[in-house]
């Protein structure tokens, strides 16, 4: 084998595994961690066997791509924490990750995935967000008996929205996260809303 040969298999490998990930990561935003390998071979238009030598396991393929939405989900806590009132940083950290995931469905699963891959980010991310839960709590305004699950489950709601656009999405994704921050506050009052996004077909 020549090294001009050699060279260009290595560059095809490369290519391969860009659009490998670059596929899984557009298909795990869009529809979920379920879609299969294969599917994600049939778009990358390579064979599930290029796929799995890249990527041994499916986990590790979601590893990979799960990385850069690990790694957004500390930087949101990290600012939240960075306020200097802790119910404002709780309130941004909400907004963010909720308008996040809207566009990501893989979000929330970086977040509470079990994976080894980043188990250590993830740990500090959820131990930053624990403290900040804890400093809203003391200043009085996020009420008492809110746990992380309360969080986990808002963004498994958050999941439920559809909408015909991402920006639809986005902004029905802002009103919700109004909505779920007035109903975590210590003595929720009324405030305004986004504004409401239509989710039905206009009725005829």
């Amino acid at each position: 084998m020549t090294a001009e040969v050699s060279q260009q298999q290595r560059s095809d490998a490369r290519d391969n595994r860009a659009r490998i990930l670059a596929v899984a990561r557009a298909a795990f935003a869009a529809e979920g961690l379920e879609v299969p390998i294969r599917e994600i071979a049939r778009r990358a238009q390579v064979g599930a066997a290029t796929v799995y030598r890249h990527f041994p396991t499916k986990e590790a393929l979601l590893g990979e791509v799960l990385a850069e939405p690990m790694a957004l989900c500390s930087a949101v806590v990290e600012q939240g924490l960075a306020e200097a009132d802790p119910w404002r940083g709780f309130c941004l950290v909400i907004e963010k990750l909720m308008e996040a995931h809207a566009l990501d469905r893989g979000l929330s699963s970086a977040f509470t995935s079990r994976l080894p891959y980043f188990k250590a980010d993830r740990d500090r991310t959820i131990q930053l967000l624990l403290h900040l839960i804890r400093r809203a709590k003391e200043a009085g305004s996020l009420r008492a008996d809110f746990v992380l699950e309360d969080f986990i489950m808002a963004m498994m709601a958050n999941e439920g929205i559809r909408a015909e656009s991402p920006e639809q999405r986005a902004a029905a994704s802002r009103r919700f996260a109004a909505l779920m921050t007035q109903s975590f506050h210590a003595a929720p009052a009324p405030a305004p809303l986004p504004p409401a996004v239509r989710l039905l077909p206009t009725l005829q």
